[in-house]
């Protein structure tokens, strides 16, 4: 188990999911923690919201014992409260709104937990909510108008984002496409859809406007980029690029990609902005929605400089960083 903090625009201290899942080593678990603190960070950044970045996780063994959960969240409540609130935490990628109930017993600091516990539940429509924005972004920049009206848009990934995506695409008059691994995921879709189902292993070269990762995590990479075919990568998933060098590769191809630490910020910001900071549902969905004038302005930046929307995205989070952090020592 470890967190990665870093702090931004003078708050209280890093802000971010906690990963429960199995690593092949310690040192996996401490990466990806590290890797995703860092996402965390420009997520605030980047959409200039009053919080540092942080990521925790919990890295369990592939016969970890389901019955054993209540106790290890029990723990992990005591051993964050020890942290004295430098570190915040919702759900992530294995855990859920019942933990985050079970993480509270022990520590107040908690997001997500579900309403008849005092939270708000699940964000994954609100980070849907704010991957539908970015992708109105994208097409306005790409087709120069946001309509959405016949797009053709692939989701790759059906869960909690990936879920209530769909409907808002359906509803804005898109032409869907899905995938996932889990069959009863699939069978639900098809059957209350009635959406056409991409293979797995056909969904990065599915023809589309709009392709939308929002399983897992490093998607786009040397193997996978070559065989795009959109003019759009616009999804919710954490970490869709493998590397660095992956969004100049996206950048060269002439693929637009919306930075993954932008386009999915929206449910983080909901549930911080209102179970934190008192705002109402209505004033954190309109601020949810404001991820579309962000990823607006982070590609006329990278137009600007000549450079792909990735470094434009960092660009902007490195500075606003290092804006608070200068601030913050002066006021010291």
């Amino acid at each position: 188990m470890d967190v990665h903090r870093d702090t931004l625009n003078g708050s209280r201290g890093g802000n971010g999911g906690t990963r429960l899942k199995p690593y092949p080593a310690p040192r996996d678990a401490l990466f990806d923690a590290m890797r995703l603190a860092e996402g965390m960070t420009y997520k605030w950044a980047g959409v200039e919201f009053p919080r540092g970045g942080g990521k925790a996780v919990l890295s369990i063994s592939d016969a970890f014992d389901p019955s054993q959960r209540e106790g290890l969240m029990s723990r992990y409540g005591q051993w964050l409260a020890d942290l004295n609130g430098i570190f915040e935490t919702g759900p992530d990628l294995g855990t859920t709104p019942s933990d985050m109930a079970l993480i509270r017993r022990g520590f107040n600091g908690v997001f997500g937990c579900p309403s008849d516990s005092g939270g708000m539940g699940d964000p994954g429509p609100y980070t849907a909510l704010g991957v539908f924005s970015g992708i109105r972004a994208s097409c306005g920049r790409h087709f120069n108008s946001s309509d959405m009206n016949g797009r053709s848009v692939v989701v790759q990934g059906v869960g909690s984002v990936g879920g209530p995506l769909i409907h808002l695409l359906l509803d804005a008059g898109c032409d869907v496409k899905f995938s996932d691994l889990d069959s009863a995921r699939i069978d639900k879709v098809r059957q209350e859809l009635g959406l056409s189902f991409v293979e797995p292993e056909a969904v990065c070269g599915e023809p589309c406007d709009v392709f939308a990762p929002c399983a897992t995590g490093e998607i786009l990479n040397a193997k996978t980029i070559p065989q795009l075919k959109c003019p759009i990568v616009a999804g919710g998933a954490n970490d869709q690029l493998e590397g660095s060098q992956d969004g100049e590769a996206l950048h060269q191809r002439d693929i637009l990609y919306a930075p993954d630490y932008i386009i999915n910020a929206g449910g983080a910001i909901f549930l911080v902005s209102v179970e934190s900071m008192g705002w109402s549902v209505s004033k954190a969905r309109d601020r949810v929605v404001e991820i579309e004038d962000t990823l607006k302005d982070i590609y006329a930046h990278a137009e600007k400089r000549g450079i792909s929307s990735t470094e434009a995205a960092e660009e902007l989070a490195n500075g606003r960083v290092k804006e608070a952090a200068l601030k913050k020592l002066t006021e010291s």
